[in-house]
């Protein structure tokens, strides 16, 4: 599901929007951040494993429960910063003779 890198920002964008929808519903805003919280903390520690989906998930939860924080835009934040500004490198294979 979460396999290649434009799968992973097709479904970012949907989670953002679902994160931002508390402003389209003003009375159950509260109740729905509530339950999308750790709803997207466990989202984004599935779609960028290690330390950073831990902390993109720490921070879109902590975001998600701040009152005027929904139009931040994590999942796609994380994307960006996942394969724009730190790209995985190659990784080199050193052969030995031996």
């Amino acid at each position: 599901m979460f396999e290649t890198k434009q799968s992973k920002l097709i479904y970012g964008i949907i989670f953002d929007l679902v994160g931002m929808l508390s402003y389209a519903i003003p009375f159950i805003a509260e109740v729905i951040d509530i339950i999308w919280a750790p709803i997207s903390l466990y989202l984004m520690t599935k779609m960028y494993p290690g330390k950073a989906g831990v902390a993109a998930g720490i921070f879109s939860a902590i975001e998600e429960l701040t009152p005027g924080l929904d139009i931040i835009p994590s999942f796609t934040i994380t994307w960006f910063y996942t394969y724009v500004l730190n790209p995985e490198k190659p990784k080199q294979v050193v052969e030995v003779d031996s």
